[in-house]
């Protein structure tokens, strides 16, 4: 998650917008350094996919007497909820802006 984010931050860096309304610094997509936007957001699914799928094996591990205390217990579950709490603000935020460019008068 905080990978997607880091990687949202650089984009937006190396994307500068000068007076005449041309980008400069920027590359294209897919170069080095870079990542494009569904990248970012495939990326993050799946770090929170990982993360649910860890706090339900530490979770199944500490129920059948594994080494996992609850600690470890606690936190791989509030590292997935954290991640589901911002999949799910992604998720609202892109169908708000959906709907308002649905809005748009053609």
């Amino acid at each position: 998650m905080i990978e997607g984010i880091s990687a949202l931050a650089a984009a937006n860096r190396n994307l500068s917008v000068n007076a005449s309304g041309t980008t400069s610094g920027a590359t294209p997509t897919g170069a080095t350094g870079t990542t494009s936007f569904s990248q970012t957001l495939t990326d993050m699914g799946q770090e929170t996919m990982s993360n649910l799928a860890r706090a339900e094996a530490v979770s199944m591990q500490a129920l059948s007497g594994g080494d996992a205390g609850p600690r470890e217990v606690a936190e791989a579950v509030m590292a997935a909820e954290r991640s589901l709490q911002m999949a799910l603000a992604v998720r609202d935020k892109v169908v708000t802006a959906y709907l308002e460019v649905s809005r748009m008068a053609i």
